[in-house]
C-alpha cells in the first residue's frame, strides 16, 4: 500500500520540528519535504543531525541529488526522489529509464532507504501538451524498470499533482476533476491502482486566503477556533479548508471510479514572510497552521469525509531557499534557516542549530554551507520552482468554495 510496503496509507507523514517533543507517543512518522534552490544550505551530511533533531525519519527529494543520498547511507532516514518534469520525454525510452534507476536508486540500495520515485511535479497544470502526454509513459518506463531489477516491490513510482487539476470544488462532495483532464488522470489512478501506489496533491490554504483575505477568515485557514461550514449536500461539518479540499480530492477519485484510492498530501505549508500584498504570510501564522494540523493528526483525526483514514501529509519545506524565483513567499516556507535555527519558535527544549555543540548554545559553526548552486533560470520545466504559479489558479475556486459554504450555512 502507498510508497510500496514501507509507506503505507496508515502512515503519518508529518514534520512541524519543535511541536514534535510537545506531541512524541502521538506522532508515528515524520517526513518533510527537502527543497534546494538555494546557495547557503548546509552541505547534507550537515543536516543530517539537524533532521534526526526533529525526529524526522522520511525526506522528499525533487531530484536524486547523489551528495544527500550517500550522506544519508546508513541513517535508517526513508526517501522520495525525485524525476525532474525535463526528463519525462527521455524516460520513453526503456534503456534510459533502466539507466536513470540503476544511477539514481539502485546505486544507493539498501545502504539508503529509497521508498519511492515522484516522476514529474504537477506536470498536468503546465497547460504544455507534449509534457503530459510523456508523464504516463515516463512513470510506466520507471515502474518497468525497476520491476526487471526486482525493486518494484520496495520502490513506487507516483507523480504529484497541483490543486489546480480540480475543477469543481464547492461542496467538497461534488469534487470534480476538470474536464480536460479526466481521461489523462483517469489512466493514471488505473496505474496505481495496478501498482498500488497513492494519488498525490498539492494543497495550499495560503493562497486562498491571500487571493481574499477580507472574506476568508484566518481561524478558518489556519485551524483556529471557528463555527466553520456546512457542505448543503451531505451536511458534513468543515471548520478548516484543507479538510474541505482534501475532500474535493476525495469526492474528484470517487467521481471517477476510484473512491479507495489512497490519497496524500504531498505539499503543504505556511510562509513565514511575503511580499507586501501577500496577506497572512507571518511567522505567527506560519507557527499556527503547522503547530495545529499537527495537533490533529495526532489526535488521529481524518476530514470529515473519511474520518478513520489517517492523514497522510509532508510539510514544506525543510530550509528557506533564497534562490526561488517569485514573490518573496517562495522563499520563506522553511521551517528552518541555513544555519539550523528554527525561522519561528518551534519548542525545543535547546537550539537544533548547535548540533555540533553539547552546550546548547547559539552557536552554528557546524552548518558549513555546500558549494555555491547555479543561479536557477528563468523558467524551468521542473515544476517546482514556484509552487505558486498553478496553486493561484484554484486560489480562486478555494475562496468561491468557502463563501459559497457560508451562504448554504447561514440560510
Amino acid at each position: 500500500m502507498g510508497f510500496a510496503t514501507t509507506l503505507n496509507c496508515s502512515s503519518i507523514l508529518f514534520l512541524i520540528s519543535g511541536i514534535v517533543l510537545l506531541y512524541p507517543i502521538m506522532v508515528a512518522s515524520i517526513g518533510i519535504n527537502y527543497g534546494q534552490i538555494a546557495n547557503n544550505l548546509p552541505a547534507p551530511e550537515n543536516v543530517i543531525p539537524l533532521v534526526k533533531s526533529v525526529g524526522a525519519t522520511k525526506l522528499k527529494l525533487y531530484d536524486a541529488d547523489p551528495r544527500v543520498l550517500k550522506a544519508f547511507a546508513n541513517t535508517g532516514v526513508e526517501f522520495i526522489v525525485g524525476l525532474g518534469n525535463e526528463y519525462l520525454s527521455k524516460m520513453r525510452d526503456p534503456n534510459k529509464a533502466l539507466a536513470w534507476v540503476k544511477t539514481n536508486v539502485q546505486v544507493y540500495l539498501p545502504a539508503t532507504k529509497i521508498i519511492c520515485i515522484a516522476v514529474g511535479n504537477e506536470v498536468l497544470t503546465f497547460n504544455d501538451t507534449s509534457l503530459s502526454d510523456d508523464l504516463l509513459p515516463a512513470m510506466q518506463g520507471v515502474h518497468t524498470a525497476l520491476v526487471n531489477l526486482n525493486l518494484h516491490k520496495q520502490v513506487s513510482v507516483t507523480t504529484a499533482h497541483s490543486l489546480a487539476v480540480l475543477q469543481i470544488s464547492y461542496p467538497p462532495s461534488a469534487g470534480a476533476f476538470r474536464t480536460d483532464l479526466t481521461a489523462c488522470i483517469t489512466q493514471i489512478l488505473n496505474f496505481h491502482v495496478k501498482t498500488d501506489s497513492p494519488f498525490l496533491i498539492n494543497a495550499y490554504p495560503f493562497f486562498a486566503y491571500k487571493a481574499n483575505p477580507k472574506q476568508v477568515p484566518i481561524d478558518f485557514v489556519l485551524f483556529q477556533s471557528n463555527t466553520g461550514i456546512v457542505d448543503p449536500i451531505s451536511n458534513l461539518h468543515y471548520d478548516n479548508m484543507l479538510f474541505a479540499q482534501i475532500d474535493a480530492v476525495y469526492s474528484a477519485l470517487a467521481s471517477l471510479g476510484f473512491k479507495k484510492l489512497c490519497v496524500q498530501i504531498s505539499e503543504t505549508g505556511w510562509p513565514s514572510k511575503g511580499d507586501e500584498d501577500e496577506a497572512g504570510a507571518t511567522p505567527e501564522n506560519a507557527k499556527k497552521y503547522n503547530g495545529n494540523l499537527m495537533k490533529l493528526i495526532a489526535q488521529n483525526k481524518g476530514t470529515p469525509m473519511r474520518p478513520t483514514s489517517d492523514l497522510n501529509i509532508f510539510v514544506f519545506a525543510l530550509f528557506n531557499e533564497n534562490m526561488k524565483p517569485g514573490p518573496a513567499s517562495e522563499r520563506n516556507y522553511g521551517l528552518f534557516k541555513p544555519d539550523g535555527t528554527p525561522v519561528y519558535p518551534l519548542g525545543f527544549s535547546n537550539d537544533v542549530g548547535t548540533t555540533n555543540s553539547s552546550s546548547g548554545s547559539s552557536n552554528t559553526s557546524g552548518f558549513g554551507t555546500r558549494p555555491p548552486m547555479p543561479s536557477p533560470p528563468a523558467s524551468s520545466s521542473t515544476g517546482y520552482l514556484s509552487i505558486s504559479s498553478s496553486a493561484e489558479e484554484v486560489a480562486v475556486h478555494s475562496v468561491l468554495l468557502f463563501l459559497c459554504l457560508v451562504v448554504s450555512t447561514a440560510n
